[in-house]
């Protein structure tokens, strides 16, 4: 074992003394050297997404620690930048994440920084709205979003409600560089901070006007009433439970079937270890109660709310899964076919959505007339936009964001993805269709017949450990690298390459500029329509490549896939391991 990782082992059994369970964990793995390497080998990186790790004792591990010494980082940045600064804190029901949201204020409480901090677990996009309401200089949400329960992380925002900026949080990061967890970080009893109103709990007024933002995204205001609209709903143990509840209540949806298992916050998710709504296993128990009750919809939403999942019943009875991108479609088509109709799209409307969701939306946009955006993967890049269009005063504009991974939003009045508000939409959206006799089965196919068959498959590759990193980035290189005209049999159309910058045509030669933020993103147009886009993920050790398979109907379109991800799979252009 390397001297430096020793010496940090025995320094950490030393100091941690303000969570003894941090203590026992490093006393279990005394005799374990890679144990206490993989704990010790790096430091949990800040970024613009904050932080995220396996929870547990060490440098590379999500503790109270680790959040102290953010935080500081975090304090020293505002002192540095404003003359007085607010915090607004929230967390979701992971395993300490009450705890983190706790010792976050007291740290920015004992360096002169007012925190606003909720008096109970919420979702992701309260906290955007809180900065906004509180005109905070930052928020920090303590969540892993739908990673499985070892996992926590600590997300921050900007003054705007957006995530933090890559200069903002270049910044902190510098910050926390200088310091040492144990002697450099300032804390305040967090009772006195109370006491002292350093730390003020949010009340119940600051809902009710979120609230009613999100009511206001209502597209036909008074459609779900009477509509006898029935829906399962599961927030997957995690913090949608009442706002998703309540705004479903408030637009006349009477008649929610609640997931008894998965209601209350649970960090240790025991029905859904991964309590992802992308896959079918997190819906299992929202499926079994669909068989029981036979509503017109599932709802689940991950543990921090902001996003959702949805599954319809099929044509033969059983409950289909829609995809982030077949709901993002449905609502796109929704929404602007309704406003066009009610005469309330606003003059030269805007809908945004990320590279590597689905093309099929760019159709719809041209239809109505709305200027479509392409943006990098992230939902802090379609707040950005929002952004831009508020400094000219022109935010009212923006009619709908969406990216592939179940993250939408309607409205400015947050910079994040929203389950909440989309929740409200996709509801309506089913009445509205309802009324008419049509499912949402009936929907997507419909659209598909009229634009084809565009199948979307989003799959991960893991790389866990340390070496995980170090694998991932040879990938990256080695596809960046190469000198490939075709993939599965497709000639490449173009390529784009968003770190580099730089788009190629491959049939006229021509090479162009991308003018957007550097992104570790390779993207292969191919022949047809069909496409492979390769990303590693920004905050877990993993590579997410995204396929796209074109056809008249669904088996041909699930056919070109299937070949896609066949060729990827096997293929040493994608991992050099395979012989």
């Amino acid at each position: 074992m390397e001297l430096e990782i020793k010496e940090l082992y025995e320094k950490w059994l030393e100091n941690a003394s303000d969570d003894s369970s941090l203590i026992e964990e490093l006393k279990e793995v005394k005799d374990n050297e890679a144990e206490i390497y993989d704990r010790f080998y790096r430091s949990l990186e800040f970024g613009t997404a904050g932080l995220r790790g396996v929870l547990g004792a060490g440098t590379n591990r999500m503790n109270i620690y680790n959040v102290r010494v953010a935080t500081q980082g975090l304090a020293n940045y505002l002192v540095k930048n404003y003359d007085k600064s607010s915090v607004s804190i929230s967390y979701d029901s992971r395993i300490k994440s009450a705890l983190f949201a706790d010792e976050a204020a007291r740290v920015l409480a004992a360096n002169g920084i007012k925190v606003y901090l909720s008096t109970e677990l919420q979702p992701t996009p309260v906290v955007s709205y809180a900065v906004r309401y509180f005109k905070s200089n930052a928020g920090i949400m303590v969540t892993a979003s739908h990673n499985p329960a070892k996992y926590n992380g600590y997300k921050c925002y900007g003054s705007d409600g957006c995530q933090m900026t890559d200069v903002a949080a270049a910044e902190v990061y510098s910050e926390i560089t200088k310091l040492d967890c144990f002697k450099d970080v300032k804390l305040i009893d967090f009772d006195k901070a109370v006491e002292d109103g350093m730390i003020e709990y949010i009340g119940d007024e600051f809902y009710e006007s979120y609230l009613n933002k999100v009511e206001e995204q209502s597209v036909n205001k008074g459609l779900c009433k009477d509509s006898g609209l029935r829906v399962v709903y599961t927030p997957l143990n995690g913090a949608g439970n009442k706002l998703v509840r309540k705004i479903l209540d408030r637009i006349g949806i009477e008649d929610v079937h609640v997931v008894k298992s998965q209601e209350m916050p649970d960090g240790n998710f025991p029905t859904c270890p991964y309590p992802n709504p992308e896959i079918k296993e997190a819906l299992e128990e929202g499926l079994k109660l669909c068989e029981e009750v036979r509503p017109d919809i599932l709802l689940a939403t991950d543990p921090d709310s902001d996003r959702v999942g949805i599954a319809v019943p099929d044509h033969d009875g059983s409950y289909r899964l829609i995809t982030g991108n077949e709901t993002g479609i449905m609502l796109t088509d929704y929404i602007l076919s309704s406003r066009s109709k009610l005469g309330t799209l606003p003059e030269d409307p805007i809908m945004v959505k990320t590279v590597v969701t689905s093309v099929l939306v760019e159709r719809i946009a041209e239809k109505y007339g709305c200027e479509l955006r392409n943006v990098l993967t992230g939902f802090k890049y379609i707040g950005e936009q929002i952004l831009e269009l508020e400094k000219k005063n022109e935010e009212c504009r923006y009619v709908f964001g969406f990216e592939e991974s179940y993250g939408y939003l309607a409205g400015t009045y947050v910079r994040d993805k929203d389950a909440v508000v989309a929740s409200m939409l996709i509801c309506e959206m089913a009445a509205y269709y309802k009324r008419q006799g049509r499912s949402l089965c009936d929907v997507i196919d419909g659209l598909y017949r009229e634009y084809g068959y565009y199948k979307n498959t989003t799959l991960s590759f893991e790389f866990e450990g340390a070496s995980g990193m170090e694998t991932m980035r040879n990938i990256m290189d080695g596809l960046r690298n190469s000198n490939v005209e075709e993939m599965a049999g497709f000639k490449i159309v173009k390529h784009a390459d968003y770190f580099l910058s730089f788009e190629k045509d491959f049939e006229t030669g021509i090479k162009k500029e991308i003018h957007l933020p550097k992104s570790n993103v390779l993207s292969y147009s191919l022949e047809g329509g069909n496409a492979i886009i390769v990303r590693p993920s920004g905050t877990e050790p993993k590579i997410k490549i995204y396929f796209t398979g074109v056809g008249i109907d669904q088996d041909e379109a699930a056919k070109v896939t299937n070949t896609l991800i066949d060729f990827v799979k096997n293929s040493e252009l994608f991992f050099p391991n395979n012989k």
